[in-house]
């Protein structure tokens, strides 16, 4: 009987104690960093239930069928292989609903990877020889957030626009997270160095002394974001596939028209701009749609021949809003493709990743028997050949 008390005794003492030491930290109301710690160690706890894997956005077995089929029955194998085989890379993280779980550390405001090193780094942020290889690799694969965070403390957009730092954190973590790591190029490294190159661009004199905090936030979160959950192929090859994003955009900057809807998607989710007028917000949305859409390199001659027109008349007004939408729109295009203008050491490792991804494309194509797409067969083609080709197109 007396040993039976003293288990039960045990059992309220351990209860208890779980119920006051949760997270085993301890800490009292004057401790912030430990109730910060608390606080995030929380979300982090409850989103780990175990669940199944899911991405947001559409159910993962329909991000490849092929459209106007007959039957389900009558789709061919091939196009339910693909589908199987694409449709992973949108469903290996968390939902929106789960989305504390992240990657370790990830929401850490205490500068955990934020090390001695990276810190250094961003002192030269603005050198065009920046290495992002490196810089990723010292914020332990948070160079996204750690860059984007930077740049927006060192243009001073968090206190002119009186951004909520944990909400802004939050928000440049879900953007990393919708980048898929598995892309040899378009990832969030990518995307880090587009924007680590806008910034570059927003320094050049007569573009700095013209652009405005509104500018500038919308040039940051425009590179960021500019390639978001990618799917590691391109437009035609979703369009010849019948993807649910060729359908629903009409075969029309597929890619980049998701890439500006899933960033609106983020910017609403995050609330960060949330004590903003509805008309701002607004505004802002579509601004950063113009900017990501001029990224399609099929409307390239579009865009050129807009801004030639406008050198060539001597017309071009800095202190016009329009004209320097225009020409952020020019120096996001650049932004995105300028790896080849980069150091060779930094344009070398590109250049494999770019080939690397297209060749895993052609491969698809050549097992499925979909044709394979210029520069995307590994059996004729060349990381040579294929940079000529693009600096050819730019």
């Amino acid at each position: 009987m007396g040993i039976t008390l003293i288990w039960c005794l045990a059992l309220v003492l351990i209860k208890w104690i779980a119920s006051k030491r949760r997270g085993a930290i301890s800490y009292d109301s004057s401790d912030q960093t430990a109730l910060y710690i608390r606080m995030l160690g929380d979300v982090r706890v409850r989103s780990r239930a175990g669940f199944e894997s899911e991405r947001r956005g559409s159910h993962p077995y329909i991000d490849f069928r092929i459209f106007h089929a007959p039957s389900e029955i009558e789709v061919s194998v091939s196009a339910r292989n693909i589908r199987r085989l694409l449709s992973f890379q949108r469903y290996l993280r968390s939902s929106r609903f789960f989305r504390g779980t992240t990657v370790s550390n990830s929401l850490n405001i205490l500068d955990d990877d934020y090390n001695g090193q990276a810190k250094c780094m961003l002192e030269k942020v603005g050198n065009w020889n920046f290495d992002i290889f490196l810089f990723d690799r010292l914020t332990n694969g948070n160079s996204l957030v750690s860059l984007t965070f930077h740049l927006f403390n060192l243009h001073g957009l968090i206190e002119y626009f009186h951004l909520d730092m944990m909400k802004l954190r939050r928000f440049l973590v879900m953007i990393q997270e919708d980048y898929h790591s598995q892309n040899p190029y378009h990832n969030a490294v990518h995307a880090a160095d587009v924007t680590q190159a806008m910034h570059c661009y927003l320094k050049e004199p007569k573009l700095a002394n013209s652009v405005t905090p509104w500018d500038i936030l919308l040039s940051l979160i425009a590179a960021a974001t500019h390639d978001l959950d990618h799917p590691g192929v391109n437009q035609p090859f979703l369009i010849k596939t019948n993807h649910y994003l060729a359908t629903l955009y009409k075969n029309t900057s597929v890619l980049e028209n998701h890439h500006w809807r899933s960033a609106v998607g983020l910017l609403r989710e995050s609330g960060l701009f949330s004590h903003m007028p509805l008309e701002s917000r607004q505004q802002m949305e579509a601004q950063i749609g113009a900017l990501i859409l001029a990224t399609d390199i099929s409307r390239q001659n579009e865009y050129l021949s807009l801004f030639r027109a406008h050198l060539d008349r001597g017309d071009l007004r800095l202190e016009d809003a329009r004209h320097r939408h225009l020409v952020l729109q020019m120096a996001l295009k650049c932004a995105d493709i300028c790896n080849p203008c980069r150091t060779w050491e930094l344009s070398k490792q590109w250049s494999e990743k770019v080939t690397e991804e297209f060749f895993h494309q052609g491969d698809i194509e050549k097992k499925y028997h979909l044709g394979v797409s210029p520069l995307c067969d590994r059996q004729t083609e060349s990381i040579a050949n294929i940079q000529i080709a693009h600096l050819s197109l730019d």
